[in-house]
């Protein structure tokens, strides 16, 4: 039963409730249940990211996101076809009542394919790494270790699980540390390098690959680890005709006070106790279409997002793909350091 909690909530959640409890329990989705404990819907971070890509709100009720016809069962047994026939995250099993007696979630050691992407991935690791002084002292901040491997490589393992074999590493602090590093590594790496011969910001290293991509790319910071759908990611940009797609995740503040709000001569127009907000951030990863980077001036300092401006400004598509803020892991400060090395080993 303390099993089956972290899969089922009340139906009176908001989204932004819903999205916590899915990032906390660590399941990708939640079914939700009415005040008699009857299934009314179910919810996975897909669903909530559809919901706010047509428009809807954190604020709004997870019902006005959720699945209100889930595939559910009767038996264990006819769980277990249904999940194998299309392999679900998890099925429920009802009784007369509706109530949710069980959860079959297959074996839980299985691995789930996921699909080569084969998309070239240029990764900006040329910056000085400030925030995590003294330790970019010695190393350049992608070299840096969480657990068994520096940061960069941790990111590098992730595209290529999906199929992404093809780096494009922009450097300057440090460079020949870095190059030495995957001189040696074991895993031989396909990298090509390019060297900044004087700090261009997040984005105008870019440049430097002018006329060396023809294809969709994605675009990322060496200091975060992105474990969402890239997958889905990048059939979202593709089917959306975007130049720029960046990934984007919510971020959930508990402000632990009531808040007020005046109005004219002190007149109290609101009150909200212990509200949630929530905000969308960059995490620093893209996907770009090579053509952004004919617009990007050689030898100038620019950051990515003012890149971002540019092109919306010059009428070019440019959108945000949502995702879930438990599948963001940012390293660049040294408390956010240590929380990813927990993360990812438990530790």
């Amino acid at each position: 039963m303390d099993e089956m909690k972290r899969f089922i909530a009340n139906a009176d959640l908001t989204v932004s409730e819903a999205m916590q409890k899915i990032d906390a329990g660590a399941s990708g989705i939640l079914f939700l249940t009415d005040d008699r404990d009857v299934l009314v819907g179910c919810i996975t971070d897909g669903d909530i990211r559809r919901f706010l890509l047509a428009g809807g709100t954190m604020k709004d009720p997870a019902l006005k996101a959720c699945n209100r016809n889930p595939k559910v069962a009767r038996s264990h047994e006819e769980a277990k076809r249904l999940y194998h026939d299309r392999n679900y995250i998890a099925i429920p099993i009802l009784d007369d009542q509706g109530t949710i007696t069980a959860l079959y979630k297959g074996n839980n050691c299985e691995i789930r394919k996921k699909n080569n992407l084969n998309t070239p991935v240029v990764i900006n690791a040329g910056g000085k790494g400030t925030r995590l002084d003294p330790f970019t002292r010695v190393l350049p901040k992608p070299l840096i270790p969480v657990g068994e491997f520096p940061i960069v490589e941790l990111i590098m393992r992730e595209y290529q699980s999906y199929g992404c074999d093809q780096f494009h590493m922009i450097v300057n602090y440090k460079k020949n540390l870095m190059k030495a590093y995957f001189a040696e590594n074991e895993n031989r790496y396909d990298i090509t390098w390019y060297d900044e011969e004087k700090p261009l910001g997040t984005g105008g290293g870019l440049s430097l690959l002018r006329g060396k991509l023809t294809d969709t790319f994605f675009f990322a910071n060496c200091d975060a680890l992105l474990t969402a759908n890239y997958e889905s990611m990048l059939k979202f940009h593709k089917e959306n005709e975007n130049k720029i797609t960046m990934i984007c995740a919510y971020k959930n503040f508990n402000i632990p006070y009531g808040v007020v709000r005046m109005g004219k001569n002190g007149v109290i127009e609101k009150m909200e106790e212990k509200p949630l907000l929530s905000y969308l951030v960059n995490t620093g990863i893209y996907i770009v279409e090579p053509e952004v980077i004919d617009d990007i001036e050689d030898n100038v300092a620019i950051g990515f997002p003012d890149i971002i401006e540019k092109e919306r400004q010059r009428g070019k598509k440019v959108a945000a793909f949502p995702v879930s803020e438990n599948d963001w892991m940012d390293m660049g400060q040294l408390p956010e350091l240590e929380k990813m090395r927990r993360k990812l080993y438990g530790e």
